[in-house]
């Protein structure tokens, strides 16, 4: 038996390994990375979404805890692996979705307010007074909107029974998903560990980013108890160690919201690196170096991570709600195509747009604009356009609007992007990607392992116990499966942007005070 065991590690290199659980919206799952940060093994569990009313999203956090309990078992065993090789776990999370629970019984007082849930609506204007949705952004970063923690502990604490008493007598823990896997790691009701990171603090509307601490005056005015709050440490620094389970005695060594992790993965340490994952939406998150820069364009202001007694490193942040989704409505809704790869094949078959340009406001237009009154244009429809033409056209849509969020990005940081490190889904698609780095004018950079999530939470968790030294060993170690590098004219790029520009005017005030 222990021959098969020592084949199965053997066959990635010696150990020692890094652990790394990503406790995600849809699914947890874990992955043991070995020292060249390359994959060993993997195991993933996906989870139940609940769906109590119509915008509402709630997920069962004793049902996530089993699962997290499950992959890390699972992962452990197919690597062929014991305790003694596992130098640390690091923990990456679905940022925002908050949980209260009992640190007597270790129960959860209600199911997790997922972060996609709107029920907090009417509490965020209520809470904006007569300043709206800026009223916290000078101290967090942030617009006062329902997609954060804050506003959601309010809610809770509102609407069960008696929970407030027994919030304000000492009894009651809050937590994102990295705190709650965290505590029951290290021991639960047993001496479990209550502790956020630094990059989850930083999407509550509770924490300060000057101070790094939870801020007095919009505790008070958001109405929670200081004593519901866990401590906010460093992205990569050890919490504690796993009090039972096949890891038991592992250091639990860091903590990264999953878009902060996958800038970590991607080795962006420098000031102007950014990445951005392409998924159904699309998040891009820019290193602004120490200091936070306020967004006057539409962005958010974030803390990107944090080592040790480092120095906090911020990001500014943009989201695009329909990229990955756009594909799928040309596959599902529109019957344009069979399979979501079969959009590279239309497009490639036409040398450009032939004039058409798409702007998918399907739900309102996200960063830079927030336009909620805004709907989907295709602009510039002639006779001469084909659903090939049409198919450019959507690729095209993913690269402009990535190109609008760079834009701003650069308008409030005063630093131009060197490069774009890309991942998820959609960047297996090679003519999206050349069409990204021509409207960007700048080099686009796919890496090796496409899980940079998972890699950001090894990276920190390793970093904090000496398995890698530094993050210029990280950097060493990021390898790059495949660049793409500007052929547009410049002269082109700016005639077709301004096309895309215009094309987005046409979507909005298309709603008419929809209350």
């Amino acid at each position: 038996m222990t021959d098969t065991h020592t084949t199965s590690a053997s066959s990635h290199g010696q150990g020692p390994f890094i652990a790394a659980i990503d406790q995600g919206t849809t699914s947890s799952r874990c992955i043991v990375f070995d020292r060249d940060g390359r994959i060993v093994s993997v195991d993933q569990k996906e989870h139940e979404q609940i769906f109590p009313k119509p915008g509402w999203v709630e997920h069962d956090a004793t049902e996530i805890w089993e699962n997290v309990q499950e992959v890390v078992a699972g992962a452990i065993t197919k690597a062929g692996i014991t305790a003694a090789d596992v130098k640390a776990i690091g923990i990456t999370n679905q940022r925002e979705t908050t949980l209260l629970w009992d640190k007597n019984t270790g129960e959860p007082v209600h199911n997790a307010i997922v972060w996609q849930d709107t029920r907090t609506d009417a509490l965020c204007r209520e809470l904006g007074r007569n300043v709206g949705q800026d009223r916290f952004r000078r101290e967090t970063g942030l617009p006062l909107a329902s997609y954060f923690a804050g506003p959601k502990i309010r809610w809770l604490l509102d609407n069960v029974e008696g929970l407030r008493e027994r919030a304000e007598a000492g009894d009651i823990l809050f937590g994102t998903m990295d705190s709650w896997v965290i505590w029951n790691l290290t021991g639960g009701v047993d001496g479990g560990v209550h502790v956020t990171d630094v990059t989850n603090a930083s999407r509550t509307l509770l924490m300060n980013l000057h101070t790094l601490d939870w801020d007095e005056k919009i505790l008070s005015s958001i109405d929670i108890p200081t004593a519901v709050l866990p401590r906010i440490r460093s992205s990569a620094e050890v919490y504690g160690h796993t009090a039972e389970g096949v890891l038991a005695g592992v250091p639990v060594a860091s903590a990264l919201g999953d878009q902060q992790a996958a800038l970590f993965g991607q080795t962006c340490y420098s000031e102007g690196e950014a990445k951005s994952t392409y998924g159904t939406g699309t998040f891009l998150l820019m290193n602004t170096g120490e200091k936070p820069v306020n967004s006057y364009n539409g962005l958010l202001t974030t803390v990107g991570y944090r080592i040790g007694d480092e120095k906090p490193v911020y990001a500014l942040e943009g989201s695009i709600a329909v990229t990955g989704s756009l594909v799928q409505w040309m596959r599902d809704q529109m019957g344009l195509i069979n399979s979501a790869a079969e959009i590279e094949t239309l497009a490639s078959s036409v040398e450009d747009n032939g004039g058409a340009y798409f702007v998918p406001a399907f739900s309102g237009l996200f960063a830079p604009y927030w336009r909620a009154d805004a709907r989907g244009v295709i602009a510039g429809l002639t006779r001469y356009v084909t659903k090939a033409h049409i198919a450019r056209a959507v690729l095209e849509a993913t690269a402009w609007q990535t190109r609008e969020i760079v834009d701003a990005m650069t308008k409030d940081s005063g630093v131009e992007l060197t490069a774009l490190k890309v991942d998820g889904g959609m960047t297996s698609n090679n003519l999206l990607m050349q069409t990204l780095s021509d409207a960007l004018d700048a080099p686009v950079v796919r890496p090796m392992v496409a899980e940079t999530t998972c890699l950001g939470a090894a990276y920190a968790a390793g970093l904090a116990v000496g398995f890698w030294p530094d993050t210029d060993a990280l950097r060493a170690n990021w390898r790059r499966a495949a660049e793409w590098t500007p052929r547009m004219d410049a002269d082109v790029r700016d005639r077709e942007y301004k096309n895309w520009l215009k094309a987005v005017q046409r979507t909005m005030g298309w709603i008419e005070d929809e209350e």
